[in-house]
């Protein structure tokens, strides 16, 4: 850059020739006057020597600094050679001077980029101070690259630590790669084992097909002779009957015969009236077939007019039906309508719950809620009616999540760390499948009862998160994760639902499975009881069996308990009947929300589990509880409960294992009842096998 630069600076008119071309350098050199023509110009003055950039001359600088005013003096006062065109004397000792600092910095063993740039930037230097009418622009530049330069370092600096982290997480995604290499390794040889072993047991069971085989061919072999002999006795029992029949008819003329005889009968025409009697009974016999074949089927014109008159009344009521259909329509466009005003107002709604939530005023005026949104509350009013203020805003918040959830078109992805649950470990976002609560519901029935079947198989249970996903991956594919956070979601959201929300908290580890299975199939042991009591099938039984059984089921059951029990089953009667419909007891609908008999047995159910912790609660004190205080208080209130399960309440109550009980710090008793609510304890004796 420094030589080009001087060389424009003695060649004017190449320069400007070359600024025409580019059309960014224009006249920059025309100080120069054209006229001067000396060869070598005082560059104090600045004036520069016409020497081409082609010529040859080579001349030694002394070991001193260059560009001085000695050199100067010495270079005007030689003479010229006018044979020979050789180089300025100043630029022989810039070069030559450039070229004893290279060469002693290449005698060294290490050298950088810094060290190199050094002699140009002297040389440059040395340049700038003799040619003083050129040094404003040319320090100008200098500054310019050296704070370009300084950038760049800047911005090396910073990408170190960079490429350091690029290093460190290449070395882990490798690291990673050869344990998943290696674990593939294992299943794969894991599945060739197996494989092995099956084709064994395919060729056991080719044998044994093949000997079954022969085993059929024989039997039907002998079936064929025994076939073959029964038919020739069927057919000689065959002729017996008939020739005993036709001696039969013999004996039987011979006898009218004889009759006929003493009345003074004609015998012979007694024998033909028999055979026409006998011809017109066969005749009427085949008629009476043919037509039971012809008209068994045809139905009689009364019914035939009742079902048309029958069909006139629900074409009618389909026309009526249709023009309601028509009306719902347009009443749905306005819903819709107020629909966007509602989500306009979502976000404000949403904070004034969460404010009332904080304020916990004792006598909230819910009229308020009906006002603005009746859709909620309207339509549940029958449920609403004697509803606690905590289920009431569980009703409010469902709602007000399902809403949100049904504009939510992706779920962001929460990752693959430990730290997230199996069911959910998924990188990237995830379709939202809206999802409604039947399906739901229909969707968790469906898990849990694989679930069941297939941990009774192995004899153990395994973690419901891990069994959901292998299920769904199993059913759905790559949709798998969709209908994963789908159903998260909805069974977290829906408070109203105690079952499907219980669903959530087995799945987030926050309520032991055994507890959910007793809560919400607390009726099966009793339907079972009264289906294997019942002998008729017809699902019902008279007052005081229901009672029996029901005592049999739940012996730990208080008197007012079955009475309660009873009431409801009373209740349920129509005034025509004398017995209790045991059936129609347990139904649900399709979203789960049970009957009135098994919500009440539910109520019991935990009425029970709060008078347990209630009773733990009073033998603990108001400090915090270690493990040895909470078995002790476990077996003041219980004492026949066994050590075994003892053990299993206190790891899953400290979240700990089993042996790390004696050195687990104390728990406070906030964080210890939390944490009993969740696990499925209840007095010995007192439980029913589900």
């Amino acid at each position: 850059m420094i030589f080009a630069a001087f060389t424009r600076l003695q060649f004017p008119t190449i320069s400007r020739s070359r600024s025409d071309e580019g059309g960014d350098i224009h006249n920059i050199y025309s100080l120069v006057h054209p006229k001067v023509n000396a060869s070598l110009v005082n560059s104090a003055i600045g004036n520069l020597s016409t020497w081409p950039a082609y010529g040859a001359g080579q001349t030694f600088i002394p070991k001193h600094k260059p560009c001085s005013e000695s050199d100067i003096r010495s270079t005007r006062s030689g003479k010229e050679n006018a044979s020979t065109v050789s180089k300025p004397r100043y630029l022989e000792k810039l070069e030559s001077y450039l070229r004893r600092e290279l060469q002693s910095l290449d005698s060294a063993k290490v050298i950088s980029q810094e060290l190199r740039l050094q002699p140009y930037r002297d040389v440059f230097d040395y340049f700038m101070e003799d040619f003083k009418t050129y040094k404003p622009l040319l320090c100008a530049i200098k500054n310019e690259y050296e704070v370009t330069l300084a950038y760049q370092r800047e911005q090396i600096r910073s990408l170190e630590p960079l490429k350091a982290m690029i290093v460190s997480i290449s070395e882990r995604c490798d690291k990673k790669i050869q344990e998943i290499f290696e674990k593939e390794r294992l299943e794969v040889k894991t599945l060739k084992m197996e494989k092995h072993n099956l084709l064994k047991v395919i060729d056991i069971l080719k044998e044994e097909k093949i000997s079954l085989q022969a085993q059929v061919t024989k039997l039907q072999e002998e079936m064929e002779k025994v076939y073959l002999m029964y038919r020739n006795e069927c057919d000689a029992r065959k002729l017996l009957i008939s020739d005993i029949n036709e001696l039969k008819h013999q004996q039987e003329d011979l006898r009218l015969f004889q009759d006929h005889k003493e009345e003074g009968e004609d015998p012979v025409t007694l024998a033909v009236a028999l055979r026409v009697a006998r011809d017109d009974l066969t005749k009427t016999q085949v008629l009476l077939n043919t037509l039971q074949a012809d008209y068994g089927d045809v139905v009689p014109r009364r019914d035939f007019e009742n079902q048309e008159k029958e069909l006139a009344a629900c074409v009618e009521k389909l026309e009526v039906l249709q023009k309601d259909i028509s009306q719902l329509e347009t009443e749905h466009k306005s819903l819709l309508e107020i629909n966007q005003q509602i989500v306009q107002e979502r976000d404000s709604f949403s904070k004034e719950v969460d404010d009332l939530q904080r304020s916990r005023a004792p006598t909230p005026i819910w009229e308020k809620c009906v006002d603005i949104l009746p859709e909620v509350f309207q339509q549940r009013s029958e449920l609403s009616e004697g509803k606690s203020t905590e289920k009431l805003v569980d009703m409010l918040l469902t709602e007000l999540g399902r809403k949100i959830l049904k504009e939510k078109d992706v779920f962001p992805g929460m990752g693959v760390g430990d730290n997230v649950p199996l069911h959910l470990r998924h990188e990237g976002p995830v379709k939202n499948l809206r999802l409604s609560l039947k399906e739901v519901y229909g969707m968790v029935k469906e898990i849990l009862k694989e679930k069941f079947a297939i941990d009774q198989q192995k004899g153990r249970r395994s973690s419901l998160s891990e069994f959901m996903i292998n299920y769904l991956q199993k059913k759905f594919g790559e949709a798998s994760y969709e209908w994963s956070y789908t159903l998260h979601e909805m069974c977290r959201i829906c408070l109203i639902n105690e079952q499907i929300h219980s669903f959530y908290r087995v799945l987030m580890d926050q309520m032991d499975e055994d507890l959910y299975y007793d809560l919400f199939h607390v009726h099966t042991h009793l339907l079972k009881e009264l289906t294997t009591a019942e002998n008729t099938n017809a699902g019902s039984m008279t007052r005081e069996q229901f009672r029996l059984h029901l005592r049999k089921a739940f012996p730990s059951k208080t008197p007012d308990e079955i009475q309660e029990l009873l009431d409801i089953a009373d209740s349920q009667l129509k005034p025509e009947d004398e017995n209790i419909h045991y059936k129609s007891l347990f139904n649900e609908d399709e979203e789960g929300n049970p009957c009135r008999f098994i919500l009440t047995l539910r109520n019991q159910f935990s009425a029970e589990r709060k008078q347990y912790l209630k009773e733990l609660r009073s033998k603990l004190g108001n400090n915090n509880v270690t493990p040895k205080e909470l078995k002790a208080a476990f077996q003041s209130v219980d004492p026949a409960i066994d050590d075994k399960t003892l053990e299993r309440y206190l790891a899953r109550v400290f979240q700990v294992a089993k042996d790390q009980l004696e050195v687990t710090k104390p728990m406070s008793l906030k964080q210890l009842f939390q944490n009993l609510e969740g696990v499925n304890i209840r007095k010995t004796g007192s439980g029913v096998q589900v």
